[in-house]
């Protein structure tokens, strides 16, 4: 398994386009605003795609699912609690930021996300994890040593809770809880800056010590 990174949006969102080692099989994860050279990325290997994969639907990780839907035709996958947040700026934050972008909605996903989902992609499994607090509905997806956390947990920071839907004491748990049980050599690809893994943050993160 192979994850690109693409760095999208005046929010600098970590959008990941996962592809089998071998083959043409391929999804994203998070397509943020102005994907045009994911777009193009994913033309020119000649990938099929088989989804849009959400952590969460903060106007910032969906704003290029329109694109990516118009481009390639793939479903949306994205956990209930944030089922309408798509087609609703208010909610998905994008109405209350003029500075940075105009409203955003797009069609409801095709498909919802739970706690201990098994979601088959590309020839793999990856469990799906609810790790709620940025937001209710954000998940972290796990495959062997690979984890995309969304805004959960940051390299030494962790996820905004001041926005609607945010708990501070839900964000530690999910961490506390669930995502440091982990194994610490687990790598993490955030929704924002560099990665990580667990290991590390158990040790160092400022914010959620171990």
């Amino acid at each position: 398994m192979r994850i690109e990174t693409f760095t999208l949006g005046p929010l600098q969102t970590n959008c990941y386009l996962v592809t089998e080692d071998e083959g043409k099989r391929a999804f994203v994860v998070d397509p943020g605003m102005g994907p045009k050279r994911l777009i193009e990325r994913i033309r020119e290997r000649g990938l099929a795609m088989e989804a849009i994969v959400l952590t969460h639907a903060h106007f910032d990780h969906m704003g290029g699912v329109e694109e990516m839907r118009q481009a390639f035709g793939c479903p949306v996958y994205l956990h209930d609690e944030e089922a309408d947040w798509l087609e609703d700026a208010r909610k998905n934050g994008s109405a209350r930021w003029s500075d940075v972008t105009a409203p955003l909605t797009t069609a409801p996903a095709e498909y919802a996300l739970s706690e201990g989902q098994k979601l088959e992609l590309i020839g793999h499994t990856f469990r799906v994890m609810h790790t709620p607090g940025h937001s209710p509905g954000s998940v972290s997806l796990l495959c062997g040593g690979h984890l995309i956390s969304g805004d959960v947990l940051f390299k030494l920071s962790v996820g905004r809770t001041d926005l609607p839907g945010g708990k501070e004491r839900d964000l530690f748990d999910s961490i506390r809880t669930k995502l440091y049980k982990l194994d610490p050599s687990v790598r993490v690809y955030p929704g924002h800056g560099p990665q990580t893994t667990i290991g590390f943050e158990m040790a160092n993160n400022p914010y959620v010590p171990a």
